[in-house]
């Protein structure tokens, strides 16, 4: 049975190969690079559908099933669906916390928004909302709040007028201050 040899099979012809072909060079020059053998191949045009990683607009995604221990810190938006533990830092980017996500981590981020369970404290520059069914237990800083009805909190909240001091310049912000210094 192993030890049986087979009988030959016919030999397979091997792959025709391309004729080569001359590289163009941008410059001026007449000489061609060497063309190996073989078969060329073309590389896969880029799907439009994925999108660059370079978008200063993406958001990366932490999945439901990813469970992480330690620090995130980086440079663009993030929605976590998945558990974390630790600290999480996006200092001028946008946090989403995912109905399914449940994370035990001081969170440090422009702006966060809670759909799932948070148990930590949360410092946001511009706003901080936690929605009907998130569920936040730790200490909130921040310059705007919202609480939606169904919302579970247990904390304190400061809010910090410098994170809308950057805001100031903006003609809405300048109105609001001088009516509220004309009541007052």
């Amino acid at each position: 049975m192993w030890g049986d040899k087979k009988t030959d099979a016919p030999a397979k012809s091997p792959l025709p190969q391309q004729q080569p072909q001359p590289l163009q060079r941008s410059t001026a020059s007449t000489e061609t690079a060497p063309v190996f053998p073989g078969e060329a191949k073309k590389m896969a045009p880029i799907d439009s559908t994925y999108p660059a990683t370079s978008s200063s607009s993406g958001i990366a995604r932490l999945g439901a099933t990813l469970h992480v221990k330690g620090e995130i810190t980086g440079n663009e938006d993030l929605h976590i669906d998945g558990t974390v533990e630790g600290l999480v830092q996006l200092e001028d980017r946008k946090l989403t916390i995912g109905a399914s996500a449940k994370v035990t981590a001081d969170i440090i981020a422009r702006e966060v928004v809670v759909y799932g369970n948070v148990k930590g404290n949360l410092r946001a520059r511009d706003r901080i909302e936690i929605k009907k069914d998130g569920s936040v237990v730790g200490d909130l800083t921040t310059a705007r709040i919202m609480i939606e009805d169904g919302a579970y909190f247990k904390g304190s909240i400061e809010i910090d007028k410098t994170g809308d001091a950057a805001d100031g310049d903006k003609p809405a912000f300048r109105g609001a201050r001088s009516t509220a210094a004309a009541s007052s």
